[in-house]
């Protein structure tokens, strides 16, 4: 009867260890949550690029010639049209003075072939047509007066005919000697005046070159900007197409940035965007000018040019930058923190919305825009519900929680670091303290 007691013990408190780990199991899960709000989300496009000039110039020479002078250093502005540097071109010079009299001189010749009235070939057609015309005349004569003869009967018949033969002959060598003075006169005269002009027109042609040789020796600048390169000194040999100097406008720059081939739909020309310089983090503002419309096939990118001012032209060309490409901005839609936001079933997303009885519902959501750390949700959950932020990975659904107000905790943790330090001794100081002196 006395060991009955005895035995009863262990199962008693079996029992009384089992009722407590049932206890700690059913106790609900701690979470944080957060309200589900309506607001304003961007669609942002984003890639990598690099820094160009917006206008580069690479100035060459062109002819073979010693530089002699050179004006600009590099890291000078320059203007456009502004002298660079010199060439040698004294040979250039001197042909250029040939040249000037070789024209003076056909030009010249052209006045005097234009003055002159009766060229030599001219008077000759002149004096052989009025010796035609004298012939003619005798042979019209003698042919009347052997016709008056033979008429009379005093003259016989084939003396007339051997006068109208020597008459018609005659008159053929006037009607040809007038023909060739009048081909000369019209003619002759107007080749004369086309050749000396064509001479003219040759010097004028060889002159122009002479100057453009000469002036090809003074370098230009083609555009505004800065000198970015000056391989040569003065005294080596420019040839053409090498560079001499290197101009580059970077009052502005263009980023060339490859953004993912799934977003490039929504990138339109006159967007804005930003330039995010990558080892300096320095940001400026600017505007999409080109979008490339074809792929690349090696990264499946899409090239995008952005403009931005360069105050001060802090950005460098080749540097590396992060573009960010504002496409859309969608206005009063339901918004998550992206932590909010648990794997789901097949391969989706979902939500655990917590109801007024602290019971968390797994709820699957379909997502849109993505901006820093908030997410658009297009279905699933709706303004005003409440969502787990942390503390969601692994609990069921229909689980029972607790949810924690962190802004509490955070208050009750400042006030404890803004606490004065107690004195050595700490409680036990103040308890011995608080006891009555002994007598």
């Amino acid at each position: 009867m006395n060991q009955k007691p005895l035995l009863l013990i262990p199962l008693l408190l079996l029992s009384a260890c089992s009722k407590k780990e049932e206890k700690e199991v059913e106790a609900p899960a701690p979470v944080q949550v957060t309200a589900v709000t309506q607001d304003t989300i961007r669609r942002i496009v984003a890639g990598d690029g690099m820094l160009f000039a917006r206008d580069q110039a690479s100035v060459t020479a062109k002819i073979a010639s010693p530089v002699q002078r050179f004006l600009v250093q590099r890291g000078d502005h320059v203007k456009q049209g502004q002298l660079l540097a010199v060439l040698e071109s004294r040979d250039l010079t001197a042909g250029a003075a040939e040249s000037q009299a070789l024209l003076a001189q056909t030009e010249a010749n052209l006045r005097s072939t234009t003055s002159a009235q009766i060229p030599e070939s001219v008077v000759k057609a002149q004096t052989d047509v009025d010796t035609a015309k004298q012939t003619e005349e005798a042979a019209k004569k003698l042919l009347d007066n052997r016709d008056k003869l033979l008429q009379q009967g005093a003259l016989a018949r084939k003396l007339v005919d051997d006068a109208q033969v020597a008459y018609a002959q005659a008159h053929g060598a006037l009607l040809s000697a007038q023909e060739h003075l009048r081909a000369l006169q019209s003619v002759g005269k107007e080749e004369q005046i086309r050749t000396a002009t064509s001479q003219v027109d040759a010097a004028r042609s060889h002159l122009q070159s002479s100057q453009a040789q000469v002036s090809y020796s003074q370098i230009l600048s083609p555009i505004s900007g800065v000198v970015a390169d000056r391989p040569l000194y003065a005294g080596e040999m420019a040839t053409p197409g090498a560079p001499l100097v290197t101009v580059m406008d970077i009052s502005r720059i263009i980023a060339r940035a490859n953004v993912p081939q799934n977003q490039s739909a929504s990138v339109k020309v006159g967007q804005a965007a930003t330039i995010t310089q990558v080892d300096t983090n320095q940001s400026v503002e600017g505007k999409v000018t080109v979008v490339s419309p074809a792929t690349d096939p090696n990264s499946t990118t899409i090239q995008v040019w952005v403009l931005a001012e360069n105050p001060g032209e802090l950005l460098k060309p080749g540097t590396s930058v992060h573009v960010t490409i504002m496409t859309e901005v969608i206005k009063a839609t339901p918004v998550v923190p992206i932590a909010a936001i648990l794997p789901g079933e097949e391969g989706g997303t979902a939500c655990l919305v917590i109801t007024s009885d602290n019971i968390a519902h797994r709820r699957s959501v379909k997502l849109g825009v993505r901006e820093g750390d908030k997410v658009q949700i297009l279905n699933g959950v709706r303004p005003g519900e409440e969502v787990v932020i942390v503390g969601g990975i692994g609990l069921d659904d229909k689980a029972k929680v607790k949810v924690i107000d962190t802004s509490v905790k955070e208050a009750a943790d400042d006030e404890d670091e803004n606490a004065p330090a107690e004195p050595k001794g700490g409680k036990d100081q103040k308890k011995d303290e608080a006891k009555p002196k002994s007598k």
